[in-house]
C-alpha cells in the first residue's frame, strides 16, 4: 500500500496542481469570454447595455461553479 501511495503521489499532486491553476484562471477566462460576446452583439447591432445584461449569465455561470466547488471542498473537510 506504502508503495502505491509514493506512485500516486506525483500524480496527485500534478492534479491538484492543475485544479488550481484553472480555479486561478477562470476570473480571467470568463471576462475574456464576457468581452468577445458582447463585441459579437454589438456588431450584429445590439446595444451595449443590452450585450452588458445578456453576457452577465457568464458571471452568474462563473460564481455557481465557484461556490459549488466551495461547497465541495468544505463538506470533504467537515467530514474529516
Amino acid at each position: 500500500m506504502v508503495k502505491t501511495l509514493f506512485k500516486a503521489t506525483p500524480r496527485l499532486a500534478l492534479m491538484g496542481i492543475s485544479l488550481f491553476w484553472m480555479y486561478l484562471t477562470l476570473g480571467w477566462r470568463v471576462q475574456k469570454a464576457r468581452r468577445a460576446f458582447e463585441k459579437q452583439l454589438v456588431s450584429q447591432g445590439m446595444s451595449k447595455e443590452d450585450a452588458k445584461r445578456l453576457s452577465a449569465c457568464f458571471s452568474e455561470l462563473r460564481n455557481s461553479i465557484t461556490n459549488m466547488l466551495r461547497r465541495g471542498v468544505t463538506v470533504n473537510f467537515e467530514r474529516q
